[in-house]
């Protein structure tokens, strides 16, 4: 972690690597990836910049993030995480696709507009 848009000191932040970083809405604590578990460090930055042990919040098979993007979400409270995970069958090539034709004509039959159920 450095200041942005600086001047200032650099600090590493996990033990064990890691990525996906993303602050607590409060701006006093970093979650981050490493492997299978998602971590959590508490963060000062008065008087001084300090950072806590990271320590694990739970562990479990999820989607990893393409480089450009976070998988994952974190409530405003910073105690809920929205997170993919794989699906349970082996991932393989569609065997079927259903097309539907003139979906939107079916949906304004069943559903006419200004009508209130």
């Amino acid at each position: 972690m450095q200041p942005y848009p600086g001047p200032g000191g650099k600090w590493q932040i996990s033990t064990q690597g890691g990525t996906e970083p993303a602050w607590n809405s409060n701006g006093r604590e970093l979650f981050y990836r490493s492997g299978d578990k998602m971590m959590a460090v508490d963060i000062a930055t008065q008087p001084s910049f300090t950072a806590g042990k990271p320590r694990v919040l739970f562990e479990g098979r999820y989607v990893p993030s393409p480089a450009t993007a976070l998988n994952y979400d974190v409530s405003p409270d910073g105690q809920r995480f929205l997170m993919l995970k794989p699906s349970e069958q082996e991932a393989s090539a569609p065997t079927q696709i259903n097309v539907v034709l003139n979906w939107f004509e079916e949906l304004k039959r069943r559903a006419p507009a200004g009508k209130k159920p």
